[in-house]
């Protein structure tokens, strides 16, 4: 798949894609990232990109002309390419969004700046709008950043191993089990036994418990849209029983 992301400051992705999974991924032609200059689709010698709000007002608004302009250029040739609008008002970006995003072929990213981009980009531009989390940033270059990388470790490949991808944190809706590795005794800190019995059976329990655990600690509310059988019901219920009597010791 392709991203295209355009941005008023190209620099700053610079080196970030050059490392790690993303970087093994465009190597392995997996994927395609193409950076644009949002100020290379301007005219005026200013090479002007934002202006002031019509009816005042703090702050500067992001032109239509510039960027109806970039994302015609870098989707004349895929008109079936998502155009992604990323900014505070936009859905929440999850992992089920990331599967379902690696599934396109074109994807353009729309770096938000400012106090937002002139309304007629968001109804008649975008496909899409989405939100990395609920605070404010400068920009949507982080949040570009994010999801070209949360997308990209679900394309098959991308890993390497793909066992890795199907243990991670959100892929089944729950957190991550506590992982160790060697020394299994570090300062009197020692690794639970169950880890080291090469018992597969009980290894898996152990780390469905850890998992539901961690969940209800950190994160209650996935544990509601998680599918369970009656029996996971009642061991998940034990587990809240366990939690609630460590709380009040």
């Amino acid at each position: 798949m392709r991203f295209d992301i355009i941005t008023i400051f190209p620099e700053i992705f610079g080196s970030v894609f050059d490392f790690g999974i993303v970087r093994r991924a465009i190597e392995a032609k997996l994927i395609e990232v193409c950076i644009h200059d949002l100020r290379a689709y301007t005219y005026d010698r200013h090479r002007q990109v934002d202006d002031r709000p019509f009816g005042g007002g703090a702050g500067m608004v992001m032109k239509p002309e510039p960027l109806f302009r970039a994302v015609e250029a870098v989707t004349s040739d895929s008109p079936e390419a998502s155009v992604v609008l990323l900014s505070p008002q936009g859905r929440l970006f999850d992992q089920n969004m990331a599967r379902e995003f690696s599934l396109r072929p074109k994807v353009v990213l729309i770096c938000g700046r400012y106090e937002g981009v002139d309304q007629r980009v968001v109804e008649h531009l975008i496909t899409d709008e989405l939100s990395i989390g609920d605070f404010v940033l400068s920009g949507g270059e982080i949040p570009a950043m994010i999801i070209v990388d949360a997308v990209t470790r679900v394309i098959p490949g991308a890993l390497g191993c793909e066992q890795s991808a199907e243990r991670e944190s959100f892929v089944g809706g729950l957190l991550d089990f506590p992982q160790y590795t060697r020394p299994a005794d570090y300062r009197g800190m020692k690794v639970p036994d169950v880890l080291l019995s090469g018992n597969h059976a009980e290894i898996e329990q152990w780390r469905w418990r850890k998992s539901i655990e961690q969940t209800l600690l950190r994160r209650p509310d996935l544990i509601e849209a998680h599918e369970v059988s009656p029996d996971q019901r009642l061991e998940m219920e034990k587990i809240l029983q366990d939690i609630d009597q460590r709380r009040a010791e």
